[in-house]
């Protein structure tokens, strides 16, 4: 978990655990927009199992100086194809995310409280997408401690 600290938030001067929850971290920092607090998790399986998939995440992060609350995000470990789409399923309900570079957030903003309460109320959550190379990717996440994680920050000032 320290390495997927320092990756997350490398810009960050300071971060503070808030805690773990299952397989969950809750993470905050000051940033100089006020303090941004998020949730992070790995991908217990990764697909195909012959390809480098670098470092991947899950993130939730609330801005709270900002009004964002909520706001989930894909991190790949590689470059993302350029105008795909990556999927994100959770128990069966599918959301679909835009990218950017190594990145991926829902194609609509007004999406991700949907995607979040679907995330508290499920057990598990797949993710897939293509490297900008082509090759397709999923990743399987726990939801297990995402709910705790995400009342951890639900305070966060």
């Amino acid at each position: 978990m320290m390495v997927l600290l320092g990756t997350i938030a490398a810009q960050a001067q300071s971060q503070e655990r808030i805690g773990q929850f299952n397989d969950w971290g809750a993470i905050s920092y000051q940033s100089p927009n006020g303090k941004v607090c998020y949730v992070v998790s790995v991908p217990l399986t990764k697909q195909p199992s012959n390809v480098n998939h670098g470092d991947n995440f899950f993130v939730v992060t609330q801005r709270r100086g900002q009004n964002v609350t909520f706001e989930p995000q894909f991190i790949a470990g590689y470059a993302l194809r350029e105008g795909s789409k990556v999927t994100v399923t959770v128990d069966g309900r599918p959301f679909s995310f835009f990218t950017k570079d190594n990145a991926a957030w829902t194609d609509n903003a007004a999406e991700d409280p949907a995607l979040v309460a679907a995330m508290r109320a499920g057990a598990r959550m797949v993710v897939e997408a293509t490297s900008r190379r082509g090759t397709d990717t999923t990743y399987e996440y726990s939801l297990s401690g995402v709910t705790a994680a995400l009342d951890a920050i639900g305070s966060c000032q």
